[in-house]
């Protein structure tokens, strides 16, 4: 893990979840540190994606599941048309104003999990071709969201290196996420 996680409050289980998430959106975040709108727009290596396109598809992501965990409905065909356009930015959506929503998404989602009684609370997932659906509860779908975004910021990272040579490591020195440690204590 590129960043160290703080130690959540004794039983704060939300509180570690929330935090971990937060660790992996920041590797997304960090993941267009100091690019162009060009460099983040680019497909340098043999994946169709860019850092770009991996932020929207998160900042959609998350926001459907707080859609979802709100109890707002969808349907299949409508949560796959949104899908499909998940990793393709439009002309107006600028690694700024995506990176504006996220914050926005990440506040309301933390809102929501903050203000539930429980982590035991359930929602009704959408039945999809690959799972069955039906009830889950917001403890499994912070979990997933985690994974999701985590999974993501490993394709970041290796965009981002592709693009200009700059790791995981490199960004969060950088960006003042971490101070570089004295590596010379371990050697």
């Amino acid at each position: 893990m590129p960043v160290v996680v703080k130690n959540e409050a004794p039983g704060d289980e939300r509180g570690a979840l929330l935090l971990y998430l937060e660790a992996q959106r920041g590797g997304i975040r960090r993941s267009v540190y100091g690019l162009t709108e060009e460099q983040a727009r680019s497909v340098p290596s043999a994946s169709a994606l860019s850092l770009a396109g991996i932020l929207k598809h998160v900042v959609h992501g998350e926001r459907g599941w707080l859609r979802t965990l709100k109890g707002e409905t969808s349907d299949f065909a409508e949560a796959s048309k949104e899908w499909e356009h998940s990793f393709a930015p439009a002309e107006d959506e600028t690694v700024e104003s995506l990176l504006a929503l996220y914050d926005q998404v990440a506040r309301e989602t933390e809102e929501a999990v903050l203000a539930l009684p429980s982590l035991n609370v359930t929602f009704e997932a959408l039945k999809m071709p690959w799972d069955e659906g039906g009830p889950r509860s917001w403890r499994w779908a912070l979990l997933h969201l985690i994974e999701e975004v985590a999974r993501h910021a490993g394709h970041a990272d290796v965009i981002r290196e592709s693009i200009d040579g700059k790791g995981a490591f490199d960004l969060v020195f950088a960006t003042g996420a971490m101070p570089e440690p004295d590596w010379a204590a371990f050697r």
